[in-house]
């Protein structure tokens, strides 16, 4: 037996699916899913009423939770390049009026904030765009003055992400279609390529082979973990992904930036501990050698940057510290790279830019989401409470 090796075989299908009973696995691959069913409403003419409009401003209102990252990834990934200023809040500024486009998304329809919001954005004049349950107070705000695009998947509160993050692109391409849209992805394929990656993170697929459940097992064998990113859009993942960890697994863990967790390296040192003499964690064998004399802390960095050297070159500084903190750096691997430039781009469209950070984002959202899912599974930190979500198996 290997050192780190759950109770759970991973490699086991049949025992993951019966321990998944409450389809957890399945949420947490349904990314696909939510883009399409997003890219399908905008079939339906969903957004016709944005079509030839060129507001002065896009404010993004959301509540708390994945609708506020997914509109804090938009701004920091695509915020210095669009036509107009693209505005995250919570709330709806004061000087919103005829000219602006606003979206308000969120996951609970009597949140008194995002109801005053609508009604306030549609008494100013303002289009306003609601994505959130239609009901309560939302409804009685929106009452046919502005367009709903309620849930169409069911899913775990914590994997709405990409809910939230396809509704914010399909609205900057229909306000922004010149500038913003050729840097979008078109959302059937990037629903394709989430699929892919749910697919490869499936549990038929052994460890070895599978990226979810090679980054579930490497969380597992930490207790103390740092998620990091290596840019702004890339930490905004990280916090998704602390937040994610916590409510899927009760897996303790933070979030910061590349820059703040180099800038702790000391003190990660001090909270590691002194490594004993003679502690080699290179062929340290836990089964064999006992615990480890060190609390050992795993940092995973996030990136989604073509040229990873910069901040391979900024995690060397991790690299002598006897095995005391172990940093590593998670983006797509050659398989995902491969599928991802399999995406058509539209005649003329240039090649991506931005685009291609928030396909990279959006893939790996799903991948730490599938890795909360399997370590939910691994039994460490099991819910209180029964899931209220049933979406069947994998």
């Amino acid at each position: 037996m290997i050192a780190g090796t759950p109770v759970l075989d991973l490699d086991d299908v049949a025992s993951l699916e019966a321990a998944d009973a409450g389809g957890t696995l399945r949420s947490a691959a349904s990314g696909g899913a939510l883009v399409r069913a997003t890219a399908a409403a905008l079939a339906e003419d969903a957004l016709t009423r944005l079509r030839e409009l060129r507001p002065r401003s896009l404010v993004l209102v959301s509540g708390s939770g994945r609708a506020a990252r997914a509109a804090g990834l938009l701004v920091a990934a695509l915020g210095d390049r669009t036509s107009m200023p693209l505005v995250s809040a919570t709330s709806i500024p004061p000087w919103v009026g005829p000219l602006d486009v606003v979206l308000v998304a969120g996951d609970d329809a009597g949140d008194p904030r995002l109801a005053e919001a609508v009604d306030f954005a549609v008494r100013r004049g303002a289009e306003v765009v609601v994505a959130a349950p239609d009901e309560g107070p939302l409804r009685a705000a929106a009452a046919g003055r502005a367009t709903m695009l309620p849930p169409r998947v069911r899913v775990l509160d914590h994997n709405r992400l990409l809910r939230y993050l396809a509704v914010g692109m399909a609205v900057l391409a229909a306000v922004d279609p010149n500038r913003t849209g050729p840097m979008l992805p078109e959302l059937n394929s990037l629903a394709d390529l989430l699929d892919a990656e749910a697919l490869r993170d499936g549990p038929q697929h052994e460890a070895f082979h599978n990226p979810a459940k090679t980054l579930a097992t490497r969380m597992q064998q930490r207790k103390r973990m740092v998620l990091a990113g290596d840019s702004p859009a890339a930490a905004i993942l990280a916090t998704h992904g602390a937040e994610v960890l916590l409510a899927a697994a009760g897996q303790i863990t933070t979030a910061v930036t590349l820059a703040e967790a180099v800038a702790a390296h000391g003190s990660l040192l001090q909270a590691a501990g002194v490594a004993a003499p003679g502690f080699d964690p290179l062929f340290h064998d836990e089964e064999l050698d006992g615990p480890a004399p060190v609390e050992q802390v795993r940092l995973f960095v996030f990136s989604s940057d073509t040229d990873q050297s910069a901040a391979r070159r900024r995690l060397a500084v991790f690299g002598s510290d006897a095995g005391l903190v172990d940093a590593e750096l998670v983006n797509l691997d050659a398989e995902t790279g491969a599928a991802e430039s399999e995406l058509a781009l539209a005649p003329g469209q240039p090649a991506p830019g931005a685009r291609g950070e928030l396909e990279q984002l959006a893939v790996l959202a799903l991948r730490l989401e599938m890795a909360a899912a399997y370590l939910r599974l691994l039994g460490a930190r099991p819910a209180s409470t029964p899931s209220s979500y049933d979406g069947g198996h994998y």
